[in-house]
């Protein structure tokens, strides 16, 4: 790639995140005002936002199915930290992340000014955190989480949690699975896109940047009903259907198994 073509992408991406800044400071004027429906405004503010930084991103983007017509916990696999704007542009959303997301630099404040949920690995703090989800899904707004609890190179599906699903059930809402793939030459991308072990934010960014764009397939699967199910069984059988998505029988996921459920 030519060094005009590489740097006109950072300018962009540079602008982007400038927008984004107005965006978050908008964000910060409506907390302060106590709107009615602040959680409203925040979560279309931030949908308006990402389908801008995903455009910024060298991709192009094909969605199969339909978007769900009433609030859902959406549930994904994950590749990448792109994995969010790519996800959140679809619909008003909020999101669940990893707490050392809090700390990156610009990105960490616009995650948080974007209604973000953090949650620390190994904290203790499970029962808040799920205190924080039902309240989320009744006051019916979306939430998208990814129940891996950490990203893949794309060639296989790590167990779901089924701990994170809990609330969906006391709430009775419904799961929206997602199936999210990156595609380079016709194959999985496994080199570029994957956001993966020691990467840092800024090396993964120009790493994309200097790259020719690649595709992202999302398949918006059937959703899945949670009233009178445990959350170890809508885990598996939401685990299959997004791994029957991406690499066809299900028998052809290569699962990394993790043990029992850590809430179980």
């Amino acid at each position: 790639m030519s060094k005009v073509r590489l740097y006109g992408r950072i300018a962009r991406l540079l602008a982007t995140v400038g927008l984004g800044l107005l965006v978050a400071g908008t964000m910060t004027l409506v907390e302060r005002l106590h709107l009615r429906n602040e959680s409203l405004i925040r979560q279309r503010l931030t949908r308006w936002y990402l389908a801008r930084l995903s455009a910024a991103l060298p991709f192009t983007i094909e969605v199969r199915g339909s978007l769900p017509k009433q609030p859902m916990l959406w549930i994904s696999n994950h590749v990448s930290w792109t994995d969010i704007p790519l996800l959140g542009m679809l619909a008003p959303l909020s999101f669940l992340s990893k707490a050392e997301v809090r700390t990156w630099p610009v990105a960490g404040w616009l995650a948080k000014k974007a209604g973000t949920l953090f949650i620390r690995r190994g904290s203790g703090d499970s029962a808040l955190l799920g205190q924080q989800l039902l309240a989320h899904l009744q006051q019916q707004r979306s939430l998208l989480i990814f129940p891996e609890g950490t990203t893949t190179d794309g060639r296989q599906l790590r167990t779901f949690h089924g701990r994170l699903l809990s609330s969906a059930i006391e709430a009775g809402t419904a799961l929206q699975p997602v199936a999210i793939r990156y595609v380079r030459n016709n194959q999985i991308d496994t080199e570029i896109a994957p956001f993966v072990g020691d990467d840092d934010l800024i090396s993964h960014l120009l790493r994309l940047l200097s790259s020719d764009v690649a595709s992202v397939r999302i398949h918006l699967l059937e959703p899945i009903e949670t009233v009178g199910a445990s959350r170890n069984v809508l885990a598996k059988q939401a685990h299959r259907a997004i791994g029957f998505a991406l690499f066809g029988e299900t028998e052809a996921v290569e699962v990394e198994e993790q043990g029992t459920d850590l809430a179980a």
